[in-house]
């Protein structure tokens, strides 16, 4: 798969040999990776220094990538939402194959493959340092919002998905279920996840047991108004 990162250094245009190119794009991915994991774990405020040595690059490679720590969570932003829009991708591919277990089984192979990214830790990153207008950001959005949707119209067609549920309880109940508990361990998190991540899904079901109360959750309810 394609990331954000070796795009990123295939637009960069460069004198410099194929093999340099390569470690720069790899560089960048790792620290963008690192970065990800260190946000989820110690807050928007942890040292870049301490990313770079995750990543296991120097502070001016580090720095060379991302000028201020606003350009690197943009990059982690935009990673994550473009793996997720794979994985969203794969999906929809997996429903419409001959043997690929119908909709639903592909809607839930996607909401548990997406807990890799970690989604949930992120969700009050993002809101509060990324600009909810950003280009890049909006055009990832509406492709993410288009896969998943298209997803959940299949398996509704299918008979196999509750009609009062849209792709807004779906993202909300993912970034929920996904959020390490305060003063818990991250390892918690990943003992449970999979296990209540199936319990919501179960619930998505048809046929349905209850009436939901409300209405049911846009995408556009889930992002960040500014």
């Amino acid at each position: 798969m394609t990331t954000v990162a070796t795009e990123s250094a295939r637009a960069a245009g460069s004198v410099r040999t194929p093999k340099l190119r390569a470690d720069a794009s790899r560089n960048r991915e790792r620290i963008v990776l690192a970065a990800r994991d260190a946000f989820v774990e110690h807050g928007a405020d942890v040292p870049l220094d301490e990313i770079a040595k995750r990543a296991g690059v120097g502070n001016a490679t580090l720095y060379r990538n991302f000028p201020d720590r606003v350009a690197l969570i943009r990059e982690v932003a935009l990673l994550v939402k473009n793996r997720i829009l794979a994985l969203a991708e794969t999906a929809t591919a997996e429903a419409e194959a001959p043997g690929g277990g119908g909709p639903f089984e592909a809607l839930q192979r996607f909401v548990h493959a997406t807990v890799a990214e970690k989604v949930g830790g992120l969700c009050s990153l993002f809101s509060s340092h990324i600009d909810p207008h950003d280009p890049d950001l909006t055009e990832v959005r509406e492709r993410l919002k288009s896969a998943v949707g298209g997803l959940m119209e299949r398996a509704r067609a299918a008979g196999e998905l509750r009609p009062d549920v849209d792709h807004g309880d779906l993202f909300i109940a993912m970034s929920q279920l996904t959020r390490p508990l305060p003063n818990t361990s991250c390892q918690l998190l990943d003992e449970f996840v999979h296990r209540h991540l199936q319990i919501f899904l179960d619930g998505l079901r048809t046929p349905v047991r209850s009436v939901l109360p409300g209405r049911a959750a846009t995408f556009e309810d889930f992002q960040t108004k500014n």
